[in-house]
């Protein structure tokens, strides 16, 4: 199981490639057009528009994982494991809850997305503000993960210390340490 969750966010992070390519691509190609023939594509600038906010909110959920968003971790450092452990699960469940409402607002503004559409390629709006669908659910459900692996005692000491925001071997938090 672990596996195929690993490839799935292999495919994730495939998909930021290609989205990031796809944005470079057809935002240069329209700044060459301007320099040269003082024309652009305006499908090309649209669809960057639309790319750039899935890539924004794919990566959040790719970044969730690897536990890389901003934390204050000056006071979680300090504590032991049972605090670690009682602060990770704490700020798994307001994660939960502002993806629930994150959730919530995606799905009562669906109705009205739906039967919105883009100027120029006049795609549905949903396809573009639909996206909290996909983010709200991969980071619930792995801020949920997290919790059971805490509550069942399954937590990696790794993942703990990541948390704390000790990323680096145990020689370079020990110099930190020292440098304090």
């Amino acid at each position: 199981m672990r596996g195929l969750i690993d490839l799935g966010f292999k495919g994730l992070e495939g998909l930021l490639v290609l989205l990031l390519a796809a944005m470079v691509v057809m935002v240069f190609g329209n700044v060459v057009l301007r320099y040269l023939f003082d024309t652009g594509i305006d499908v090309s600038e649209e669809l960057s528009r639309f790319l750039f906010v899935w890539l924004t909110f794919i990566g959040a959920v790719v970044v969730a994982r690897e536990n890389a968003h901003l934390g204050v971790e000056t006071l979680v450092t300090r504590l032991g494991a049972g605090g670690r452990k009682l602060c990770m699960v704490l700020s798994d469940v307001v994660i939960i809850a502002c993806c629930a409402v994150f959730f919530w607002g995606t799905w009562q503004q669906a109705g009205i997305n739906a039967t919105n559409y883009a100027p120029i390629t006049e795609i549905s709006m949903l396809w573009i503000y639909g996206v909290g669908f996909f983010t709200s659910i991969g980071m619930g459900l792995m801020a949920l993960a997290r919790i059971l692996r805490v509550v069942t005692g399954r937590i990696d000491e790794h993942e703990l210390k990541a948390f704390a925001g000790e990323y680096g071997d145990d020689e370079a938090h020990a110099l930190k340490e020292r440098l304090e």
